[in-house]
């Protein structure tokens, strides 16, 4: 019984999290194959492009873009501040968590906006960056 409770602990340990971190590149920089800037440039990303984190080294992050692609970044130009990016053709942003609400605003295929929060019924609160903010399916975006 000690055995299996050991066990138990040590999978508890060492069992990566599976919550999903979220950031959103905070400058224009370059992205590696690499975690080191002696790595390939495969190309750069755009201020407020939200990104998933995969692994974290010291000074140097994985991540996975909307598009599923996997790069090197420094860390120093991710910030905790959670921006969503549209993949749907258009997302439709309504005044509230109803497809039958007015609608605020539409954002094309790669707009990003600001993440404000979850909401019910798979809804997802947003602020564009001119100031306008209501409710998108999160069907519509990735990086919530």
């Amino acid at each position: 019984m000690k055995r299996l409770a050991g066990l138990l602990f040590f999978a508890m340990i060492v069992t990566p999290s599976l919550a999903v971190e979220y950031r959103t590149v905070d400058t224009a920089t370059v992205l590696y194959d690499a975690p080191s800037q002696k790595g390939s440039k495969l190309f750069v990303v755009r201020r407020g492009t939200p990104v998933e984190m995969v692994v974290i080294l010291e000074g140097w992050s994985k991540v996975r873009d909307a598009d599923g692609g996997l790069a090197w970044i420094e860390a120093k130009y991710l910030s905790k501040k959670r921006s969503i990016i549209v993949t749907a053709s258009r997302a439709q942003v309504r005044q509230s968590t109803e497809e039958n609400a007015a609608l605020v605003f539409e954002a094309e295929k790669g707009v990003a906006l600001d993440f404000v929060g979850a909401a019910s019924g798979g809804w997802i609160k947003v602020r564009h960056r001119d100031g306008q903010s209501g409710f998108v399916l999160a069907n519509q975006v990735w990086g919530a």
